[in-house]
């Protein structure tokens, strides 16, 4: 039975076991493969080691004395997510579905664990555990992931089966009951952040499952309500209120909320068409710019490699993007297209805003660029996205 949802052209399919047992040797795993989506995704967590090492390697008060500090961590930590994505891959999209209650209820633990003693604040966000041993946990990194696959199952569950042609109501409620618990919790840190970017994923997940536009209409003015109010009941941070006061206004106090932004905008337009150079450029070297290795690592490639070098990312989240796209519009399985838009929407929106805020055109909101920014949450989170959009792909059903 076919069927088109918003725009992702869906053939139902009830999966079936054993996927990998067809899979003969012209025509196996490494074969099935995206290679463009994983080469790009490679090219963008190399390119993020060599602007993290610029970034920090002068910065001895944080390498602690040793200029390859960040850059051997962040290596190690492409290396374990690279692992992590491997590991999905082996597993399949299809068997973390029946995990999905587990990893549900484990990442719910974890965020709630932030708001207890374990958890550590950092630029203000309460969001952080720390390990030890100079290791922290960000659990909404992993929250996204969670959420993407709760909603597409239950979303996807009778359609997949072919008792109906979309989500009912009841369905959709369901599977926003779900995200709400999480969503809560984070906002408590606050972390405003995360949750601008589990909005946008319900946005991609509902448009992808053929749900109701009263839905997605509705969804949309109620985040719009909500923000009035949280602005009117005065529920934000001091911190974030200066941050939207800045974006709503780049001159105001240049020297104090509008530091950040100021900054990064003059690394950038400093740039040029080739930039000035790796480890040459005088914002970066100068340590102008905080937070240089994570929320605003863009600012090191708009100086140091230019307008080339700065859109060679683009691209290069532009090629991420449109395979994911097109494992999305391929897959047999309605379950398979909605976690694949799940992702789609993540890391466009969170790519926009991490680049929109090195510009100033969009506020501040603390959120790494997936692959580039140092961090290993974020980096473990997106290389299992990486793999289950693999998945998605090498299990599609294997024609004569």
């Amino acid at each position: 039975m076919a069927g088109s949802t918003h725009g992702f052209s869906v053939q139902r399919y009830a999966p079936e076991r054993g996927a990998f047992a067809k899979l003969t040797a012209r025509d196996s795993v490494v074969r099935r493969l995206d290679w463009p989506l994983l080469l790009s995704a490679l090219a963008l967590s190399g390119l993020g080691a060599l602007l993290v090492w610029s970034a920090t390697r002068g910065r001895d008060t944080l390498n602690h004395g040793d200029p390859y500090y960040f850059l051997f961590r962040h290596l190690m930590n492409t290396g374990i997510g690279f692992a992590l994505m491997i590991g999905t891959i082996w597993l399949g999209h299809r068997t973390l579905r029946g995990a999905v209650p587990i990893l549900y209820g484990l990442s719910l633990v974890l965020v709630i664990a932030v708001l207890t003693p374990l958890g550590a604040t950092v630029n203000g966000a309460h969001a952080w555990i720390v390990i030890g041993g100079g290791f922290s946990l960000q659990p909404s990194e992993f929250t996204k992931i969670t959420i993407i696959l709760g909603m597409a199952m239950m979303l996807a569950s009778r359609v997949d089966a072919g008792d109906q042609a979309n989500p009912d109501h009841r369905t959709v409620l369901k599977s926003l009951g779900l995200a709400v618990p999480p969503i809560l919790v984070i906002m408590l840190m606050p972390d405003l952040g995360s949750v601008m970017v589990i909005a946008m994923i319900i946005l991609g997940v509902l448009l992808a499952s053929g749900a109701s536009n009263r839905w997605i209409f509705g969804l949309v003015g109620a985040g719009v309500l909500g923000a009035v109010l949280v602005a009117v009941l005065g529920l934000l941070d001091e911190y974030q209120i200066n941050r939207f006061a800045a974006f709503a206004n780049p001159d105001l106090d240049p020297a104090g909320v509008g530091y950040n932004t100021n900054q990064a905008r003059i690394a950038i337009g400093s740039g040029g068409l080739t930039g000035t150079g790796l480890f040459k450029g005088s914002q970066t070297t100068g340590q102008f710019v905080p937070e240089q290795q994570t929320d605003f690592v863009f600012t090191v490639a708009g100086e140091e490699l230019g307008f080339l070098g700065a859109g060679a990312i683009l691209v290069l989240l532009g090629v991420v993007l449109w395979r994911a796209c097109r494992i999305a519009r391929e897959t047999t399985e309605l379950y398979g297209t909605i976690v694949a838009a799940g992702i789609i929407a993540w890391f466009a929106f969170q790519s926009f805003e991490n680049i929109g805020m090195t510009l100033g055109i969009m506020p501040v909101a603390g959120l790494p660029l997936p692959f580039v920014s140092y961090g290993g949450s974020s980096m473990f989170a997106v290389w299992v996205a990486i793999g289950l959009l693999q998945s998605i792909r090498v299990q599609r059903p294997i024609t004569a």
